[in-house]
């Protein structure tokens, strides 16, 4: 598709009184004018039991408690065929648990969507992370307005940065004016004014400005606070007006009941730009950081105002550099300290001022529809995005068999040490110790299962994982040891390349990881110091294992330039074996198959995607598919490479020794297969590697108890092997968080969306 002619906006619309409606009617106008020879159109989100009077430009309704109008929109769009589609998404204009009626019109649409997140949460309930991730995967391109929002979504959503764009919000190109016409104008005349404009509603922290204004009145006794704005329709609809008769029953108790006036009305744009004009300081209150766009604050800082503010998530970034005043949550002297100041100091309020407009041109509409229209084009060359719409009866059938998350034995099997290698049956076998391999793979489960959504691990055992693998680095040698006897002592001083790439994985992971700050820095530094001798590397399974890590390192540390250079450089070492030995017959890597096959292809999958690189995915596809037609028996089941002798492509492959580390990479490549191209084949390829746990094997055994959570080690030719260690668990438990997952975006989802269509 060449450059898009056509163009959706889902989203509020004026005349809707709320910023989302502001936002994107402005957006589809600067689009417009921006392509006079595009067709745009608004997709409009009614709230219950209101209509309005919407302009041409909305051309669909949507009731937003009315799962029959999402779907009826969906046809619509998809028979009118706009070459995209743009949702605004805010988690409160969207009916369904956490807005989840937006999926029934999403998961049907046959263009790609790109997704503009108003919010984006640190810590969502459940509820709200199943739907953000169902449209993540659902959406081509994210768009953020402040780096806060990358920043969250690559670590708390694991999305790949060049999905995400950080694009500003808009503002009016308007004139930079002194405030005396407009304090004129609108009656304000000889009066320093100090403005707030909104939605009013308690998370604004008027309170704390009505508090601020005594002190301010004594530096400035001509000084008013100008609340704009009507109360919220929603908390009117709850309580009518009297949370605003509270903040004026505040004022009189404080006596400033004539400084500060409350104007109850949603005004036009026009008039908007008249009372920020006229103000003197503008002042966004807000009581918590978790804002990650104020259009206000934007619209403010672009007329050259003096903005004193909060530190929230916007205004943090938006102010930084002395372009406006940043004052702590809550604190109402330092509020009526900054604002007096800058009211008795013009010379300062000026600067602030000027540098404030100089800073904001970027961000005019005209040059913010010119990059929305410049990621509409890109997601043209990108692969179509999953759709959840694939056989929902089957994804029910198959989530009642998914068992319930059990740590028991892998509890069992730790001490104050680490994770034990190995059991004799279920109980910890202390005479072979432990290594790292089994300890990295612990630590990559407990941070699974904190990303999941799953419970948590305990505090103290995640801890113990990340101990074990700061203990087994040896930084005389540059390397990580891997074994280590029950008495405490290595048994070596490096371990091998393998183990080393396995440990680089779970720190890469680990850096990535959002919720524990210390952790996160711990990891990011020993990464950054062991992954350089990855290059002296032979082992392409070392190398797989190094491109995971890096994939998380990477987003965590994008600046570490020597860890790009690496990870392109293992990338094309890997491409460049796949050159030399792929036949029509033999589409793989090495002459051989071993252990671990499948995060070869994994890691070119996640690696391709991160960095923009088709052809790293690709031939992690390619080889994929011919792996798992490998590891299919006669009968359709899984049938891992058999570890009683890896075998090359002139002889058959061994059916046993089959271990669960195969299924456990199986199911992680499958979907990062299945979330790169969205074909149903993959989760069906994922959910047969999984079986293969439950019993869907060649000996018809479960290999697993699923009330304790242990793995039996693997499948002989004629019975299992009852020893449960420490590998066989992790590997288990690992396919279970990642299945668990996937049950419920597309099973959960898919369940929903038949059951409200």
């Amino acid at each position: 598709m060449s450059d898009p002619v056509r163009v959706a906006f889902i989203g509020n619309s004026l005349p809707r009184r709320c910023g989302i409606a502001t936002f994107t009617t402005d957006l589809q106008q600067a689009v417009q004018l921006a392509r006079p020879s595009m067709e745009t159109a608004i997709v409009a989100m009614t709230d219950h039991g209101q209509s309005y009077n919407y302009p041409p430009a909305v051309t669909i309704q949507i009731r937003d408690g009315s799962p029959g109008d999402y779907l009826s929109a969906a046809a619509a769009l998809n028979a009118s065929q706009p070459d995209v589609v743009c949702l605004q998404h805010e988690f409160g204009i969207f009916g369904g648990e956490a807005g989840a009626h937006i999926l029934l019109l999403l998961a049907r649409l046959t263009m790609p969507v790109v997704t503009t997140l108003h919010t984006v949460l640190a810590d969502p309930t459940p509820a709200q992370r199943e739907v953000m991730a169902a449209i993540i995967n659902l959406s081509a391109k994210l768009i953020v307005m402040a780096d806060k929002g990358m920043e969250l979504l690559r670590t708390v959503y694991r999305v790949p940065t060049d999905k995400i764009e950080v694009i500003a919000h808009g503002i009016p190109d308007f004139a930079f004016v002194e405030p005396d016409a407009a304090k004129a104008k609108l009656g304000f005349g000889g009066r320093s004014v100090v403005l707030t404009f909104g939605l009013l509603s308690p998370n604004k922290g008027i309170e704390v400005m009505i508090d601020a204004m005594p002190a301010i009145r004594e530096g400035r006794p001509d000084a008013v606070y100008v609340v704009l704005g009507a109360t919220h329709p929603n908390l009117v609809r709850e309580q009518g007006e009297a949370y605003r008769e509270s903040l004026q029953a505040r004022a009189r108790a404080l006596g400033v009941e004539d400084h500060v006036i409350f104007l109850n009305q949603f005004v036009d744009l026009p008039t908007l730009l008249d009372f920020i004009a006229m103000c003197d300081v503008y002042v966004t209150p807000y009581l918590n950081e978790a804002q990650m766009t104020s259009g206000t604050l934007a619209y403010s800082f672009g007329l050259g105002k003096a903005v004193v503010s909060t530190p929230y998530w916007h205004a943090g970034e938006l102010l930084a550099g002395g372009l406006g005043v940043l004052v702590p949550f809550g604190d109402s002297g330092a509020l009526g300290r900054e604002i007096a100041g800058l009211l008795t100091d013009p010379e300062r309020r000026n600067g602030i001022r000027q540098r404030a407009y100089a800073a904001s041109r970027s961000m005019i509409w005209s040059r913010t529809a010119e990059r929305y229209l410049a990621a509409f084009a890109s997601v043209s060359r990108q692969s179509p995005p999953l759709r959840i719409v694939a056989r929902p009866e089957q994804r029910r059938r198959d989530h009642r068999t998914t068992p319930a998350m059990r740590t028991n034995h892998l509890m069992a099997m730790c001490d104050d040490t680490g994770l034990f290698q190995h059991a004799v049956h279920a109980v910890p076998d202390r005479s072979h110790g432990y290594c790292v391999d089994d300890n990295a793979r612990a630590l990559l489960l407990a941070l699974a299962l904190e990303a999941s959504g799953e419970q948590a691990l305990p505090a103290p055992l995640a801890s113990r994982f990340s101990a074990f693998v700061q203990h087994a680095w040896n930084p005389d040698a540059g390397r990580f040891r891997n074994f280590m006897g029950f008495d405490r002592r290595w048994l070596e001083d490096r371990g091998s390349e393998d183990s080393h790439g396995r440990t680089l994985w779970a720190l890469g992971e680990c850096a990535r990881d959002g919720n524990d700050r210390p952790r996160q820095t711990w990891a990011a530094g020993l990464f950054a110091a062991a992954f350089p001798v990855v290059e002296t590397f032979g082992s392409p399974r070392a190398w797989a294992f190094a491109l995971l890590g890096l994939d998380g390192y990477c987003a965590a540390r994008p600046g570490d330039l020597g860890a790009e250079r690496l990870r392109r450089m293992l990338a094309n070492r890997l491409i460049t074996l796949l050159a030399a030995v792929e036949a029509p017959d033999w589409v793989w890597f090495e002459e051989g198959l071993s252990y671990d096959n499948a995060r070869l292809c994994q890691a070119l999958i996640v690696t391709g995607k991160a960095m923009g690189e088709p052809a790293y995915v690709r031939a992690g596809l390619r080889t994929l598919r011919w792996l798992m037609a490998q590891q299919t028996g006669a009968t359709g089941l899984f049938r891992p490479i058999g570890t009683a002798g890896f075998f090359d492509r002139r002889q058959a492959p061994e059916p046993f020794d089959q271990q669960p580390v195969e299924a456990a990479a199986a199911i992680s490549a499958c979907l990062a297969a299945w979330r790169s191209d969205g074909d149903p084949a993959w989760h069906t390829d994922a959910a047969r590697a999984f079986s293969w746990f439950l019993g869907a094997n060649d000996l018809s055994v479960s290999l697993v108890d699923v009330e304790t959570g242990s793995c039996r080690d693997g499948l002989h030719p004629d019975r299992a092997n009852e020893n449960r260690g420490g590998e066989s668990v992790v590997s288990y438990l690992l396919g279970l968080a990642e299945i668990r997952q996937l049950a419920r975006l597309t099973d959960g989802l898919a369940t929903r969306l038949s059951r409200l269509a």
